[in-house]
């Protein structure tokens, strides 16, 4: 989904409104003045929530196009504005969101783009399949789980979404975006089928993770996922029943994220002469990062 905030139309200029929800961050902002250039040079500003969709943003947007990552580092589950994150926000003439349940979207991303009326947002979210968390998210049950770039297939949706939102804003380079989100989308299905291809004779198709983060990948692929977290959360009791089921599906490694406490998966892997691996769900280099993902899963299915 593609809208303009106030309705009004592209690479005019715009306003710092200050908002006490954001607290001191935005009023650093707001002592700046007022925002009246949003691109450098000829390329548009877009803001994007987490690093794969700069990769995304900039497949399409090629030269044309200076994205800011909001969420670069830390979770984008906990993350806390800064003075420079809402700047780029309120000079963006884009702002591209998961839109799928990250917290950070859900709990900041309405104030903070309180300081741009008329940025153009773009929701990735808009024509992916949603699937529920495994348990609680969020603190509600049947949450959607937000992971949804984790699936080269809605991948490829996020991507046409983008598209959408750069050609409604830039009319006059729609062929150049155009061309570019096909010439991206052919290598993310060139990606999805080495993947099928790749699990396609395996017999093995049970996997486990600290963090929940592959639901997606594995409901696209037809594996099963098993989660150290409880629903996205820190398992609460010992890990006796989660090395129980590793034992019982024959799992020799741990998968965890660099954000993630690496204890509990290292507990668990010791318990099972197994070891732990890392994925970063976060990596800015999607196709790259996948790829290395899906050689390390074709070892662990072993």
């Amino acid at each position: 989904m593609v809208c303009v905030r106030g309705g009004s139309q592209a690479r005019q200029p715009r306003r710092v409104v200050g908002l006490v929800s954001v607290g001191l961050a935005l009023a650093l902002v707001v002592v700046t003045g007022c925002v009246t250039g949003t691109s450098v040079g000829d390329r548009t500003g877009v803001a994007v929530t987490i690093p794969p969709l700069q990769e995304f943003v900039q497949r399409v947007g090629g030269d044309l196009v200076d994205v800011t990552v909001i969420v670069s580092q830390g979770d984008p589950h906990e993350s806390r504005l800064t003075s420079g994150q809402v700047k780029a926000v309120a000079e963006a003439e884009m702002y591209a969101k998961v839109g799928s349940g990250i917290e950070f979207e859900l709990l900041q991303l309405d104030d903070l783009l309180e300081t741009n009326k008329d940025i153009v947002l773009v929701d990735c979210s808009e024509g992916v399949e949603l699937i529920p968390m495994d348990g609680e998210h969020n603190g509600e049950s049947g949450s959607p789980d937000p992971h949804i770039w984790m699936s080269p297939p809605n991948a490829a949706i996020m991507v046409r979404n983008i598209c959408d939102g750069l050609v409604r804003l830039d009319p006059e380079n729609r062929d150049y975006y155009l061309a570019n989100r096909d010439a991206y989308i052919q290598e993310l299905e060139d990606l999805d089928g080495r993947i099928r291809q790749s699990l396609a004779g395996v017999s093995k198709r049970t996997f486990m993770v600290y963090h929940p983060s592959l639901g997606y990948f594995a409901a696209e692929y037809g594996l099963t996922m098993l989660s150290v977290e409880e629903g996205g959360k820190e398992p609460t009791g010992d890990l006796t029943r989660t090395i129980e089921q590793a034992k019982e599906n024959d799992i020799t490694v741990v998968f965890t994220s660099p954000l993630s406490d690496p204890r509990p998966a290292e507990v668990i892997a010791s318990a099972i002469r197994g070891e732990v691996r890392y994925i970063d769900p976060l990596a800015a280099d999607y196709i790259s990062n996948m790829r290395a993902f899906l050689d390390t899963l074709l070892e662990a299915l072993e």
